[in-house]
């Protein structure tokens, strides 16, 4: 059985205005768009879509990166105002007092809890580089499966909602602490399997990695505010609005209102 197809990936225009979820005077969050990277690269010269470049213009003032998302990752990214924001917002991160919050769709059924202590290499770092310590907590928030096979060995075909929270930042660490332990996120082209990637991409009706930053919550650095910043995507299944949504949010809401999810919480 086929979903129907989800919306278009394609996120927004780069002259559009970046979605805005708090600001301040010291700092501003805001919703990267999926495609989208935070600051330039020589490893993807061509990309024009760039959020450092774009909320600079968009504010009229320099803007300080404090972290940063994959290029395929949509949700929520923080900024810093001025250069001593973005030194306390970086010791925080540091000190892991800043808690992060994703959502990953992954393969198979994963566990209901896990935690995972597995020390990573720097992606580009030569072999005998030394690793990194690397711990990200896993809960698994409902379990999806479609009575159609994608290997011939099993009858369905299984995917679950997982809740990560890295407690370290290391680069790629949730998609490689996921791939550790054999539930690869969907539609990751590096660290997942490309069979699977596209057999889901074909029931889903979109091709895309399928990790979402959601929610970050942490002291502000300047008045020590609790801040809970969402990205505006909840549980509950709710249709897409076509006239508010991104292409992200509709996505994702097209998703989670698969009628096979199992589990799936209503209260977040």
């Amino acid at each position: 059985m086929h979903a129907s197809p989800s919306p278009s990936t394609s996120t927004i225009p780069v002259h559009a205005p970046l979605r805005l979820l708090w600001r301040d005077e010291h700092l501003v969050a805001l919703y990267k768009p999926a495609g989208w990277l935070v600051h330039r690269t020589g490893l993807d010269a061509g990309e024009t879509r760039i959020v450092l470049q774009r909320l600079r213009d968009q504010l009229g003032r320099h803007v300080y990166p404090v972290h940063r998302l994959d290029k395929g990752t949509c949700g929520v990214l923080l900024m810093a105002l001025s250069p001593a924001c973005a030194r306390a917002l970086a010791d925080a991160f540091a000190a892991q007092q800043v808690r992060k919050h994703y959502l990953a769709l992954v393969r198979g059924w994963a566990p209901a809890q896990a935690l995972v202590d597995h020390p990573l290499r720097p992606d580009d770092a030569p072999p005998d580089a030394p690793e990194q310590s690397a711990i990200t907590r896993l809960n698994c928030l409902a379990q999806l499966e479609l009575p159609v096979a994608c290997d011939p060995r099993f009858a369905t075909t299984r995917a679950s909602l997982v809740l990560a929270q890295p407690l370290t930042g290391r680069r790629h660490q949730i998609r490689r602490h996921l791939k550790h332990i054999a539930h690869p996120i969907l539609g990751d082209a590096t660290h997942g399997k490309g069979p699977l990637n596209r057999w889901w991409a074909q029931q889903l009706g979109l091709h895309r990695l399928w990790l979402h930053a959601w929610r970050v919550q942490l002291a502000h650095p300047v008045t020590g505010e609790t801040l809970d910043i969402g990205s505006g995507l909840n549980l509950a299944p709710k249709p897409a609005r076509p006239d508010g949504d991104d292409a992200d949010l509709q996505a994702w809401r097209h998703l989670l209102a698969h009628p096979r999810w199992q589990g799936l919480p209503s209260h977040l």
